[in-house]
């Protein structure tokens, strides 16, 4: 997508730059107040947002001020999602035994943010949008947790026709158990 500033009213979603961060970090402020995510807040926001296994990440803009965040990351501990998203895909193969190809492999999307005050204007589908199209193009599927309380996120990817794999019980922080559910995008 052409990087060149979006006429008022239009979102624009490129790839995050380093210059992003703090716009990034402020939004990040104003939906765990508002919103609670994330759940716990990070003691180190910049270091939470660009992650060790990031692969891609995106800013969406509006009248020139970022107003949405997405990133891909690679699997790592405590991810359910691509387990179930193994599971499934297994057992798909063996109801048809012909077909060998393990399909693409599972890649994490994460630390979708949206400001408030752009909902409604298709900054969330646009970054959500972009991430999956980035994956497919790399021969990868975009898996996701979601806690069960974050029910505009969980709106949000049962519109964009992601499959529920399942859900669990997770204990986060100090012993807080919390119900995530666990999505794949559509294949």
């Amino acid at each position: 997508m052409n990087d060149a500033p979006a006429p008022d009213g239009r979102v624009l979603v490129r790839p995050r730059e380093d210059a992003d961060l703090p716009g990034c970090v402020r939004l990040l402020a104003e939906v765990h107040e508002r919103d609670g995510y994330p759940l716990i807040w990070p003691e180190q926001p910049v270091d939470w947002l660009v992650g060790p296994a990031r692969l891609a990440a995106w800013v969406a803009l509006l009248d020139g001020q970022v107003v949405g965040h997405v990133g891909l990351s690679r699997c790592g501990p405590g991810d359910v999602a691509p387990d179930l998203l193994r599971e499934r895909e297994a057992g798909d193969r063996e109801r048809d035994a012909g077909d060998r190809d393990r399909g693409p492999r599972p890649v994490v999307l994460g630390r979708l943010a949206t400001d408030p005050g752009a909902r409604g204007k298709g900054v969330g589908t646009s970054l959500v949008t972009r991430a999956v199209e980035y994956a497919r193009a790399h021969g990868l599927r975009p898996v996701l947790d979601v806690v069960d309380s974050d029910r505009s996120a969980v709106a949000l990817y049962e519109r964009l026709g992601w499959l529920r794999l399942g859900s669990v019980e997770q204990v986060w922080g100090a012993g807080r158990a919390v119900t995530v559910h666990c999505y794949a995008a559509p294949a």
